[in-house]
């Protein structure tokens, strides 16, 4: 199977009362599928999903380079593995 997408998560804190000003600088920017406010240990959920490893890596700088954005943790998606993202077209 020839990938045509990667995938990958990210969980970002930001300063607090900044959430709705992150997550409106994040959905703005390439590549972002999906960015929602969650709560727990970290304040924002994004999934990336893009061409190549190569987009996948800029849109990740561009995302930690939001103004208030404090730490993220990336999570990329492993394909072969019988996942949902092994049948997505």
């Amino acid at each position: 199977m020839a990938l045509q997408n990667v995938i990958t998560y990210i969980l970002a804190t930001c300063i607090p009362g900044n959430e709705k000003e992150v997550i409106q600088k994040i959905k703005e920017l390439p590549n972002i599928v999906e960015v929602n406010g969650i709560m727990g240990k970290y304040d924002i959920f994004v999934k990336i999903q893009a061409s190549d490893v190569t987009k996948v890596d800029s849109t990740i700088g561009k995302v930690r380079s939001v103004p208030h954005v404090t730490s993220t943790v990336s999570i990329s998606a492993i394909y072969g593995q019988g996942g949902t993202i092994d049948y997505e077209k």
